[in-house]
């Protein structure tokens, strides 16, 4: 049976979402990111793109090169929201889902064309998404991840694409190198030095020719290059989860202490989602008195592996938790709600001066333990 995949991606989510809530704002350029000029674009509509504005662009420049544009804060609580809707309908409807990000969807439906058809059966799911959201969403089908979400990516905006069985090199051949998953601007750059553009060019490169450039990652970007991935979709679970807990030595009522233990354990968490390429969606907070009583808070975050964005929700469910005021003999801190994705900022709060700083400080754990370097608490 051959493998059939498709791919998902809400077209622009965040301003998607926005306009839907406020039609005033469709047609026009928007911005969604926080407020300050230090702050950066989490998402922006298609008429802002066209002044050149990208995510992940500071809002400063973008203010800049568009000083018309529509500055929407964001509501993650409801983007979460919707996507967990979208996911739900696609849990249902499909035999195996992953959910790769907040607003982005891979689907095996092998073996479905023995039923509607494959392409009728995607067709059909993506139009039952948009009429129960209102919402713009693209499609990529293939017998692989990377050519279908190559496939969604050139079918946007609002569109589909069916890449046929043995016809993937034809489809990819012309495309810019950037178009490959995993070809950032680095990259980019290294394949560029080699007069190599388009993905065709990578195509006439060898095997060898590609490691000697991009050491192991050169044999990846060619087989991607080539329509080869046998990567699986990965099934979105909601059960598995990690967790740090500790128990002192005295019991105590030391607020300073249990912050800063909140914390701690948080930043070992948030670093090992990030080293695990996986975000989490909720944090509980556990902790046990000196009676033995134990009690937890529960709430929902943006997808994250940040740990000022699970560090802030850690310890607001910590102050609304410990009522009691009793010595606490046990705290503990828990993460799941999980799904695959990439180092992420809170675009929402963070800069891009952030941004610089997580890595630097991940590359300093890497280098000499994840206990080397922890942030400083607030007293």
């Amino acid at each position: 049976m051959e493998t059939c995949i498709v791919h998902f991606d809400m077209d622009t989510f965040f301003v998607s979402v926005e306009q839907r809530a406020d039609t005033s704002l469709k047609g026009k350029p928007v911005l969604i990111g926080g407020y300050s000029d230090r702050a950066v674009v989490a998402s922006c509509s298609y008429e802002a793109r066209q002044y050149g504005i990208r995510s992940g662009m500071s809002m400063k420049m973008a203010l800049a090169l568009c000083k018309d544009a529509i500055v929407r804060r964001g509501d993650m609580d409801l983007y979460s929201k919707v996507s967990d809707e979208i996911t739900d309908i696609l849990r249902e409807s499909a035999p195996v889902t992953e959910k790769s990000s907040i607003d982005e969807f891979y689907l095996d439906i092998s073996g479905m064309d023995r039923f509607l058809g494959a392409q009728k059966w995607a067709q059909e799911l993506r139009k039952r998404i948009i009429k129960h959201t209102h919402l713009p969403m693209s499609s990529g089908l293939s017998v692989n991840k990377t050519v279908s979400k190559i496939a969604t990516g050139k079918a946007k905006p609002n569109n589909e694409i069916m890449v046929s069985s043995g016809t993937e090199r034809n489809f990819l051949a012309p495309l810019p190198v950037r178009k490959i998953p995993g070809v950032g601007e680095q990259t980019s750059e290294q394949l560029g030095l080699l007069g190599v553009k388009t993905i065709k060019q990578v195509q006439d490169l060898s095997v060898n020719q590609m490691e000697a450039v991009l050491q192991k990652n050169g044999r990846t970007i060619w087989e991607k290059a080539n329509g080869i991935d046998d990567s699986p979709v990965v099934p979105y679970s909601e059960q598995k989860s990690m967790s740090r807990e500790e128990t002192f030595e005295q019991d105590t009522m030391d607020l300073v202490l249990l912050r800063k233990t909140i914390l701690k354990m948080v930043g070992e968490l948030a670093f090992d989602l990030r080293q695990l390429n996986r975000l989490a969606s909720t944090v509980t907070v556990k902790i046990r008195y000196s009676n033995w009583d134990t009690e937890s808070k529960q709430g929902k975050i943006v997808y994250s592996s940040i740990d000022d964005v699970i560090g802030t929700k850690a310890l607001e469910l910590f102050h609304k938790l410990y009522e009691r005021r009793m010595m606490i003999r046990l705290i503990g801190v828990k993460l799941n709600g999980f799904v695959n994705g990439n180092y992420q900022i809170d675009l929402f709060g963070d800069t891009q001066t952030n941004l610089k700083l997580y890595q630097a400080l991940d590359g300093i754990k890497k280098r000499y333990g994840a206990d080397a370097i922890t942030k400083a608490i607030i007293r």
